[in-house]
Parts: structure tokens; C-alpha cells; sequence
């Protein structure tokens, strides 16, 4: 029989979580869900946005005042007074995920168990800014969330845990964000059990596999229609939904939207059919038909329609939005 003296660990911890996006607000409502106490909420300055660039408020900060709790936006964790407020907190671990801005060797120190870190790439594959685009670029079959113990270096702290997700053949950036933010949330809560039980163990990267994900630059929205119809597919995917892949027909700009590999064959960049079915143009290797896509200034649309009002002839070349 256990003693009377024994004590059981208390399985909330007390939280200092960071993170701006949508991806990060699903984390924090699981942790608060899950009974956890967040003693303060981090998250960037409110950024101008809409047609007034007013200022607004992510979706972290959004869902933090929905449920009362503190929020606290430095533009940059480097100065003492921000250092200060953190390390008041007395937080048994400092969450981040989505954050967006550097955290000094300082911050990583303020809570008790350390920093973790929600990263939506089975590391060391992908660390950096853009791992879902760069998964969907480089066609990669599985993905997943890694909760990393955060140290000075990009994405190369030793892990925690890693929870895998298959890659569906139509995922683009935007389902998979929604299915990884899902996974991640789940994830930190299954992985601060383990710290409350005492059980947590971080292993170390191995150093062969690690890749890093660069943002993706303007110039990576544009296709070149001399690569291969499956990585300009991607390409579409990947960009989606923004900042959309780009291409120009004679003067017109143009944004891909949905597209499919397909047959045909021809001088890369030119239309082979346009019809009911989607507009199929010729690249590098194979075709690709184009199903959704969207003139400057106007609605996306299904090609049908599109076509309707802005007939394609065969043989029109397209190329580069620059």
C-alpha cells in the first residue's frame, strides 16, 4: 500500500505559451482544454491588414482575450523588459509554436522544464520557416509534427516525440496546415503528460537527413513550363492558397490554382486543348491541365467558365508572370 505521505505529480503544469498564427491558437485552446494553466500568452504585435491596413490582431491574441488570458506582444524578446515579464511568470515550460520572432539563450532558460517547440516537420527533415511548402515542393510521401526542446540553433534541438502524417495525393498547403495544426495540438498535450509524469525523454537529431526550409521567395510562384508536369503540379499545391503559382498568357497575368498532370506533349508552355475539361498545356515533361485559375483583378474560376469569358486557342504560348 503506497504511503500516506506519497504524493501524486500534478498533471497541469503552468504555461507561458508563444505563437501568432492559426496554426498556434489550435495548439493553445488544446492546452487550455486539456486543463492546463497559461500564465501568459506571447504573440506578435498586431499587423496592418485589409484594404485600411488597420491593425489586426492574429489568432492567437484573438482566442487568448476570447478566454481571458494575459497577453503580452514585444516586438522582440531581446530587450529586459520583456525578459523581465517572462521570467515573472514562473512557468513550468515556455510553448512556442508559429511564434515568428527569435528567442534570446535568456528566454529558452525562463521556465523550468525549458522551451518547446510545435514544429510541423519530422525533423531533422525540413527545419526553418516553410516546412509544408518545401514537403509539397519536393514530394515528399509523409510529413508530421516533432515536439523539439528548443536550444540556440535553427530547428536543432534533441526531440521529444514525432507523430507522422501521410501526404494525400490533393493536400496542398492549406490541408495541410489544418491536418498538421490538428496533429501539433494534440501532440504538445500528449508530450506535456509525459513531462508532468516525469517520463520525457529528448533524443538528439541525427545529423543525416537534415534539410532546411527556406520561405518561398516570389520568384518560386512563378512556373517555368520547361519542368516536369508533376513538379509544376506540385508547385501548384505547394502555393495554394497563396501566393498562388503564377504564369503569363501574352500579356495577362494569370494565377494556377488547381491542376492535374496529364498526356500530352509539345514545346513547353503551349496550350494543346481547351475545353470543358481544363486547358492543357504542354511543359518539360508530359502536360498539365489546368482546372482552376484566375485573370489579375478577377474571380478564380473553373477553366469552363473562365473560358467562357476569355477564350484560349490552341497553340497560344504561355510563360513566366515576369
Amino acid at each position: 500500500m503506497p504511503s500516506s505521505c506519497a504524493r501524486a505529480r500534478n498533471p497541469f503544469l503552468r504555461l507561458v505559451f508563444a505563437g501568432t498564427p492559426e496554426f498556434a491558437a489550435r495548439a493553445l485552446a488544446s492546452l487550455r482544454d486539456a486543463g492546463h494553466e497559461v500564465a501568459l500568452v506571447l504573440t506578435q504585435p498586431d499587423r496592418p491588414a485589409g484594404r485600411g491596413l488597420r491593425p489586426v490582431a492574429g489568432a492567437v491574441k484573438q482566442l487568448a482575450l476570447a478566454r481571458g488570458l494575459e497577453v503580452f506582444q514585444p516586438p522582440s524578446l531581446k530587450e529586459e523588459q520583456a525578459l523581465a515579464r517572462l521570467e515573472s511568470a514562473h512557468a513550468d515550460v515556455l510553448v512556442i509554436a508559429a511564434y515568428g520572432l527569435l528567442l534570446p539563450s535568456r528566454a529558452l532558460r525562463a521556465a523550468r522544464h525549458g522551451a518547446l517547440n510545435i514544429h510541423a516537420s519530422l525533423l531533422p527533415r525540413w527545419r526553418g520557416a516553410a516546412p509544408i511548402q518545401r514537403a509539397l515542393l519536393a514530394g515528399d510521401r509523409e510529413t508530421g509534427i516533432s515536439i523539439m526542446q528548443m536550444d540556440e540553433g535553427l530547428d536543432t534541438g534533441p526531440v521529444l516525440a514525432r507523430h507522422a502524417l501521410v501526404i494525400e495525393e490533393d493536400d496542398d498547403a492549406g490541408s495541410l496546415h489544418d491536418r498538421l495544426a490538428a496533429l501539433g495540438a494534440r501532440a504538445i498535450v500528449l508530450a506535456l503528460a509525459d513531462i508532468a509524469a516525469g517520463g520525457a525523454q529528448a533524443v538528439p537529431q541525427p545529423a543525416a537527413g537534415a534539410s532546411y526550409a527556406h520561405k518561398v521567395g516570389k520568384e518560386e510562384a512563378e512556373i517555368a513550363w520547361g519542368r516536369t508536369s508533376a513538379q509544376i503540379e506540385r508547385q501548384v499545391r505547394a502555393l495554394r492558397p497563396a501566393p498562388g503559382a503564377r504564369a503569363r498568357l501574352g500579356e495577362v497575368p494569370l494565377k494556377i490554382w488547381r491542376a492535374h498532370c496529364s498526356a500530352g506533349s509539345g514545346a513547353p508552355g503551349t496550350v494543346l486543348r481547351a475545353g470543358a475539361g481544363g486547358i492543357e498545356i504542354a511543359c518539360g515533361e508530359a502536360a498539365l491541365t489546368v482546372t482552376e485559375l484566375q485573370r489579375a483583378g478577377a474571380a478564380r474560376l473553373p477553366a469552363a467558365d473562365f473560358l467562357r469569358g476569355f477564350p484560349v486557342r490552341i497553340g497560344a504560348r504561355l510563360g513566366p508572370a515576369r
